[in-house]
């Protein structure tokens, strides 16, 4: 049998294709770059993602397979392509001055980022268990050396290293997974694992069950949840800032894609099986990291086990498996990219060269200082809270209505128990902007103004206020886009 490239072939992957081509051109572009900033290379990345995106709009109720059935372009990987688009376009911004304050004049940081961008896109897209997990590693090796490009920094090494030790590890366990389950099916394309599970007899093969149950430790690393959470606020606090923005926002994203694609279109008649062990891992990954993350006095730290604990959340939406669970997970993925990249932002706009100011004492005093950053902060950790008026609040309470209507009552309780212990840490650096006096070394003065994070964090706020006050559009969107992948389980 010949195999003939064809025009369908690279139009459903044309979205990582640009990603992948355009990070070649920075990385020719910097080399013929002798001095100087590397803004530019940050307007080129910019400019390929606002193609990718607009690649992705117009691909909207397509639909299209290629490479043999390999990948698809349907509105679910479209969807999650444009949020993908969105958290690296803010890093980039963000980015711009991080480079300038650490000294970094590495322009292949930003052909990593469409790098890691591009694997993003093919985790979503694939409907093969071997595409997923070219992605992943296309993703994952890029964020390896995005956590160590602070060579002279002993923390960004010791982060690089630990994320790639246990990031390799995490990769045995999902690919000794997927070879089990080829094993006892035959296949590795998704929606015939799902026809060969049609047959009784298959259940009683037990390469079946160690299959997928290696295949959620290896998920259950990537997407830090807990008890396979251990890497998360490590590789966090000694990645540099701009890579620790990128990494809570833009891998979780494609993990969950990847995620909902394996247990849906793959593993979605075991739904009776593996939605209790997802409701186990929910409740345990929201409330230790919740409960851990009140301990923390280093933001970045309390911002790793903040991660861990939306990832809970996230889950929680994923063990009803409906089209209205599925589609919060969508929407509260966006909401996530806008809150958690905005409070990075004003991280970074904050610092100096010699000092990173991530301790809570270091805000002691900061909304009288700076109040619009001051606000912005404010209003970042309220949508974190899930207060009404912000997107955090609606994508939480349209996880919580999924939970509900399918009878997980008691799923929906540890989720809302695990918000209000949440206000405690995300109200605590509100408090101390506001209500705790100055000190000689807290932030005493008001930061310099940049343009690229004034326009990060601008658009950040924009994201979580519209969100919160009018969901409709997106939440629509997002119900419509999962509705193809529902339709089949």
């Amino acid at each position: 049998m010949t195999f003939q490239l064809t025009q369908i072939d690279f139009q459903t992957i044309l979205p990582s294709m640009i990603m992948f081509g355009m990070g070649m051109v920075v990385l020719l572009l910097e080399t013929l770059r002798r001095s100087g900033s590397t803004t530019p290379l940050a307007v080129v990345s910019l400019l390929s993602l606002a193609a990718a995106g607009y690649a992705s709009a117009v691909q909207l109720g397509w639909g299209g397979q290629g490479f043999s059935g390999s990948v698809i372009a349907d509105d679910f990987s479209l969807a999650f392509n444009l949020v993908f688009v969105t958290a690296t376009a803010l890093v980039i911004l963000i980015s711009i001055p991080y480079l300038e304050k650490s000294g970094l004049k590495y322009g292949e940081y930003y052909a990593l980022l469409l790098f890691a961008t591009g694997g993003m896109m093919v985790m979503g897209s694939s409907l093969d268990l071997l595409m997923i997990f070219v992605g992943l590693e296309i993703l994952s090796i890029s964020s390896y050396i995005l956590c160590g490009m602070l060579r002279a920094d002993v923390r960004s090494n010791e982060s690089a290293m630990k994320y790639f030790l246990l990031g390799a590890f995490a990769t045995g366990f999902l690919l000794y997974g997927m070879v089990m389950i080829y094993g006892a099916t035959g296949t590795i394309h998704l929606r015939k694992i799902g026809a060969a599970l049609a047959q009784p007899e298959m259940y009683s093969n037990p390469y079946i069950w160690f299959g997928m149950g290696l295949l959620i430790v290896g998920f259950g690393f990537k997407l830090a949840l807990a008890p396979f959470h251990m890497w998360t606020p490590d590789v966090y606090e000694g990645a540099p800032t701009a890579v620790t923005a990128f990494l809570s926002v833009g891998p979780k994203a494609a993990g969950f894609a990847a995620l909902i694609r394996v247990m849906i279109e793959g593993l979605g008649r075991m739904h009776n099986e593996w939605d209790m062990v997802f409701w186990v891992l929910a409740a345990l990954t929201m409330t230790l990291g919740n409960v851990v993350a009140i301990q923390q006095n280093n933001i970045k730290r309390m911002l790793a086990y903040s991660s861990i604990a939306h990832a809970g959340y996230i889950l929680a939406a994923l063990v009803v498996a409906t089209e209205e669970g599925l589609g919060a997970i969508l929407f509260y993925s966006l909401v996530y990219v806008f809150m958690n990249i905005g409070v990075f932002a004003i991280l970074i706009l904050a610092a100096t060269p010699k000092n990173e100011r991530l301790t809570f004492d270091d805000y002691k005093g900061f909304g009288y200082v700076s109040p619009l950053l001051g606000l912005a902060m404010f209003v970042f950790m309220l949508s974190m809270m899930g207060i009404p008026l912000t997107g955090g609040f609606v994508g939480k309470f349209q996880i919580f209505k999924a939970v509900v209507d399918q009878g997980y009552i008691w799923l929906a309780i540890v989720g809302v128990l695990n918000s209000v212990v949440s206000v405690y840490y995300y109200l605590r650096i509100v408090v101390v902007m506001y209500m705790q006096p100055q000190d000689s070394k807290s932030i005493n003065e008001k930061p310099a103004f940049s343009l690229p994070l004034a326009v990060a964090i601008t658009a950040s706020l924009a994201g979580v206020v519209f969100l919160g006050i009018l969901p409709a559009g997106w939440m629509e969107f997002s119900s419509h886009s999962v509705s193809v992948l529902v339709a089949s389980f």
